[in-house]
């Protein structure tokens, strides 16, 4: 008998009851099912039918929906998948209230246009990764207006949560297959004719998608050199409009899908090209951008033509297709995905020019430990008088901005001056150090792998150890020097009593913020580590150095001379980058803490190894046996362990995301270098007594 609308929830309920065994009649949950069933099946007009689909399949999922937020449902009897199977059996036995669901979709596809979930949905904007960076995160913030006529507005909303992707992620294609026959029959070919004429427009539309794409200027200029007639990208638009034609048409066949297939590949082979060329020559964000909208409308495209290729009756690739459509929704409105999927590249370049760097600060031989104690004492001794300058600036009573830039200048002139002259820096270490370390377990092949690993860990160790003990003992021994010619020239101390004592107390893990300050300073310590690697990436990517040795200025100057300046650009630029950036943001940081009313503030090991001692020599000795020399020391320390540790963990997590290193291996590792540490500690602390890690 066919049901008669309204139904009641009770009477579903009871079609239901009537579908089930015994045993199952019993669950908690088949009262929320019948009362959803009836909604859809009930629903007047296309947003309530809309609300009551994306009900149901929430429900589906183990939650449901009140006004967009979840509300935990969970049946403790049955998963998402049970949930379905017990849905498809009630429609299965009950003729009646499947035709009447049938009924409801039919009436959501007939008020609905589905071109777009096949097109659009998951494939980012032409308009480049900023426009689309600024869509989904004011999306985010600001609600945004139902387009209840446009499908993938209605899938979009339906997988936003993880908890959405339950029920297709553990889908499978006997049970879809069922699904399908029950909710689109052979029978009722106007329900599945709805869903083809749209798949059909929207593979048109990522044709056209791809074609715009792949002839843009930015990927033609670094694809080969051809006539735009025989790109693949060209190419693929006229098979792929061939290979729609006939599908309408139902005369398919195998020479025009290997035709389509051929293309398919020749585009993903040009896209490879263009890939390496960035990694040599430079990476671009906008065109990282282009390249995802191209892989993501390849993939659709080649769902699609899986489905139209299939023999009758074969579920797998129409599931392959939802599974596929469901998942781009979720992550097209995570900025997350969007940022990760499109800055990893940009990463990867900043950690290979980092890694290269770092190798320098690995001593591997103990040629290289003399030269890291050697560069680094020279350091120390040039942080002398960067010391005494700040406190000369902090002492002068300047306007709060202009004291802040004055001190990142003297802070970047020393960093500038320790580069040309190949002096070393500890807290400069860790940042390369840690992507070097990346790039060996990206590198490393086979069982021998994280024994190289552990090799260069304690080689890193004791070169960062090294260098930070001839930073600080050269820096204190500098400024007792110092401040003793001081005195010898002008008759008192470099600083005053009360500069002294403010010193004092400032260093103090226990009365300052020194512990919070100096975690700040390992970060600022990565981010100009960051800073260096885009500048170095900026200027290969517009080749700079080909637009110097090229100027016109060539023609007063002679070409010799531009070519030789060129050259100098191509190995500094990236240093001088760094050394500029962190100097100003260790002087501008505590001017913006206050101008914003923020405990931000800088401590570097180093300079205040070197502030305290220029300190600790203007104080009478009574003053410095009252424990606060005690505590000036013991904020160095927590200085050297968080400047260093902070810019190491964050440049080595950094390495790790960009090249997608597995878990367990850092897990092993992490358990390696622990049996290592207790059973031979001296490769840590001591010189190398062998002349190489092995290779």
């Amino acid at each position: 008998m066919t049901l008669t609308p309204p139904l009641s929830p009770d009477a579903v309920l009871a079609c239901i009851h009537a579908a089930l065994p015994p045993q199952r009649q019993s669950q908690r949950d088949l009262p929320k099912l019948a009362a959803r069933l009836h909604a859809l099946i009930d629903a007047a007009d296309l947003p309530d039918r809309l609300d009551a689909w994306r009900d149901l399949t929430a429900w589906l999922a183990g939650g449901s929906l009140w006004n967009d937020v979840y509300i935990d449902t969970v049946d403790v009897h049955g998963s998402a998948t049970q949930r379905f199977a017990v849905l498809m059996d009630v429609l299965a036995a009950n003729s009646d209230l499947a035709a009447d669901v049938r009924r409801a979709i039919r009436a959501i596809l007939d008020e609905t246009d589905a071109a777009n979930l096949f097109g659009e949905v998951g494939i980012p904007s032409d308009r480049g990764f900023l426009s689309e960076f600024g869509d989904r995160l004011t999306a985010k913030l600001i609600p945004s207006p139902r387009d209840d006529h446009d499908l993938s507005h209605l899938v979009s909303r339906s997988f936003r949560r993880d908890r959405d992707l339950t029920l297709i992620r553990g889908l499978q294609p006997s049970t879809f297959q069922r699904a399908v026959d029950i909710l689109f029959p052979s029978t009722e070919p106007e329900m599945a004719q709805a869903l083809r004429s749209a798949m059909a427009d929207g593979f048109r539309l990522l044709v056209a998608r791809v074609q715009g794409q792949g002839l843009s200027l930015k990927l033609r200029t670094r694809s080969e050199r051809r006539p735009v007639a025989a790109s693949p990208f060209k190419r693929l638009a006229d098979s792929g409009e061939n290979l729609l034609c006939a599908w309408e048409q139902q005369r398919i066949s195998g020479p025009l899908l290997d035709a389509w297939q051929a293309d398919l590949e020749a585009c993903r082979e040009e896209m490879q090209l263009i890939s390496k060329r960035l990694e040599s020559e430079g990476i671009s964000v906008d065109i990282v951008y282009g390249l995802d909208v191209l892989e993501r409308c390849l993939a659709r495209m080649e769902s699609i033509v899986g489905v139209m290729s299939a023999e009758p009756g074969a579920p797998g690739p129409q599931l392959l297709l939802w599974q596929q459509l469901a998942y781009a929704a979720h992550e097209s409105t995570s900025l997350r995905h969007l940022v990760r999927s499109n800055l990893q590249r940009l990463q990867r370049r900043i950690v290979d020019r980092a890694g290269e760097t770092g190798e320098h600060y690995i001593a591997e031989t103990p040629d290289d430990y003399r030269h890291i104690w050697i560069a680094a004492a020279g350091g120390g001794l040039l942080t002398v008088g960067t010391a005494a300058a700040k406190m000369a600036i902090a002492g002068a009573g300047l306007a709060l901005f202009v004291e802040g830039f004055t001190s990142g200048l003297n802070y970047a002139l020393s960093f500038l001056l320790l580069q040309a002259f190949g002096l070393m820096l500890a807290t400069k270490q860790p940042a390369m150090t840690a992507a070097a370390f990346a790039a060996i377990i990206r590198d490393r092949k086979g069982g021998e792998r994280l024994d190289v690993i552990v090799d260069y860990a304690a080689c890193i160790c004791r070169s960062q150890l090294a260098a930070t003990i001839a930073n600080v003992v050269l820096v204190a021994t500098g400024a007792y020097a110092f401040d003793a010619m001081w005195q010898f020239v002008t008759g008192h101390s470099y600083l005053s009593a009360s500069e002294a004592a403010y010193v004092f107390h400032s260093l103090s893990p226990v009365d300052s913020g020194t512990v919070f300050y100096a975690a700040l300073t390992g970060v600022v310590l990565y981010l100009a580590a960051l800073v260096g690697g885009w500048v170095d990436n900026w200027v290969v990517y517009h080749r700079l150095p080909q637009a110097i040795a090229e100027h016109r200025l060539g023609r007063r100057f002679g070409p010799m001379r531009m070519i030789r300046l060129a050259g100098v650009v191509s190995r500094n630029m990236s240093g001088w980058a760094t050394n500029i950036s962190l100097g100003l943001m260790l002087g501008m940081t505590p001017v913006l803490g206050k101008f914003f009313g923020l405990p931000l503030d800088v401590r570097h090991v180093t300079l205040n190894s070197g502030i305290l001692s220029l300190a600790t020599s203007s104080l009478e000795l009574p003053l410095v046996g009252t424990g606060l020399l005690t505590l000036a020391i013991a904020g160095v320390a927590v200085m050297f362990v968080l400047n260093l540790g902070v810019s190491f963990a964050l440049s080595l997590l950094t390495a790790v995301r960009a090249y997608d290193l597995p878990r367990a291996d850092l897990r092993e590792l992490r358990r390696r270098l622990w049996l290592r540490l207790r059973t031979r500690p001296r490769d840590f602390f001591l010189p190398p007594m062998r002349s190489a890690v092995t290779s």
